[in-house]
């Protein structure tokens, strides 16, 4: 092995120790304190929305959003099947069913002609996922929503600066969640954020993430002793202020990560676009994507599992893309999905991160060439 490149490296760095720093010095290092106020602003503007709720990761942050919907036992939602489980998981936490639905095969987010077939009378929402951060088809997504009186919410765990038509992931929907684990585009190691421009559910929501109270910073510098009483079931869904502090550095260097990620996704669309035995992921004109993740999809032929294998044998880190939901066996036997289902058994993630070295990439593409181009793969 003559190197070692990972799947992917967080950007941070002085700035980042410094703005820790100011917390330590103020401290308020909890949750929901002045750092996460003032984060919640900075991103919600960023997002294109009026209002942001820092959570403790996207998982909370779409459990919030549909606590707030109104979600109950018993109801059902739509979800794109080929997604992480924290999706299906925020819905089962309620008591609800996820109901997932087959993907497109270019982009691999929720088919809208599967949604429309999969509404029944317990219907109460949608959950489109961005696929590893390019937007799923939100109009089309929006005009099924309102013709069947469903919410719409956008998982975008991955898809902090992606646009959809020129607007901004996080306006797109009723609401959205993302995250901020350590191989998002931007991270605090964890964390979360949910946004809206529905003021009522920002609110709400922000109740629900502090065990059903408000906040304790909203109690600051009264001249009273207010005493908070629980009238509503709530969880401790906060972000800290020290992953908040660390947030509002990565907001504001986030065009920058943006655009050294597309250099690198240009750079493996040079390197490997001639490959027959893979196809590299689809990029469409009317959304721009942020590329959390750079995965290809190997061809009928060739074992996806042997390439992973060796790949990291030559110090090329690599996994698969996602889950395909239905097929996990916590949510039972469901109907076969066949797009997720082959798709589940074809993809693999290759390095991306800002600031992965020209060499670097050229490395990673020579050695996938070498790799899928050897008997040893071939099924």
């Amino acid at each position: 092995m003559t190197r070692s490149i990972p799947l992917g490296r967080p950007t941070v760095g002085q700035e980042e120790l410094d703005a820790i720093s100011e917390v330590f010095d103020s401290g308020w290092l909890s949750g929901a304190g002045p750092s996460c106020l003032a984060f919640e602003s900075e991103f919600a503007e960023a997002m294109g929305a009026s209002g942001a709720l820092a959570t403790s990761n996207c998982g909370t942050a779409l459990h919030l959003a549909q606590l707030a919907f109104g979600i109950k036992p018993g109801d059902e939602v739509i979800v794109g099947d080929y997604t992480f489980p924290a999706t299906g998981h925020s819905v089962m936490w309620s008591g609800a069913t996820p109901v997932f639905v087959d993907i497109r095969r270019d982009i691999w987010s929720i088919d809208p002609a599967q949604v429309e077939a999969a509404i029944t009378p317990r219907t109460v929402g949608i959950i489109a996922v961005d696929v590893f951060g390019q937007p799923a088809d939100y109009d089309e997504l929006r005009a099924i929503a309102d013709r069947h009186g469903l919410w719409l919410l956008e998982d975008g765990a991955c898809s902090a600066g992606a646009t959809y038509k020129g607007r901004p992931a996080g306006s797109l929907a009723d609401a959205a969640a993302f995250s901020f684990h350590g191989r998002k585009g931007i991270t605090a190691g964890e964390g979360g954020a949910l946004v809206s421009d529905d003021a009522d559910l920002i609110g709400h929501a922000r109740k629900l993430h502090t065990y059903g109270i408000a906040p304790a910073i909203t109690r600051e510098g009264q001249a009273t002793l207010p005493v908070p009483s629980f009238d509503e079931l709530g969880y401790n869904y906060r972000m800290s202020d020290i992953q908040a502090a660390i947030m509002r550095v990565q907001v504001r260097r986030l065009p920058e990560l943006l655009r050294q990620r597309q250099v690198v996704a240009d750079r493996y669309r040079e390197r490997l676009s001639d490959l027959e035995q893979i196809l590299l992921p689809a990029q469409l004109d009317d959304r721009t994507h942020p590329w959390q993740s750079y995965v290809i999809t190997v061809a009928a032929g060739i074992d996806r599992g042997a390439v992973a294998l060796a790949l990291r044998e030559r110090g090329v880190g690599c996994n698969f893309g996602t889950y395909a939901s239905h097929v996990q066996p916590l949510y039972g036997e469901r109907e076969s999905l066949p797009v997720s289902a082959d798709l589940f058994q074809r993809h693999i993630a290759i390095p991306m991160y800002a600031g992965l070295a020209e060499d670097d990439v050229d490395y990673v593409a020579d050695t996938l060439r070498d790799v899928v181009a050897s008997a040893a793969v071939r099924r």
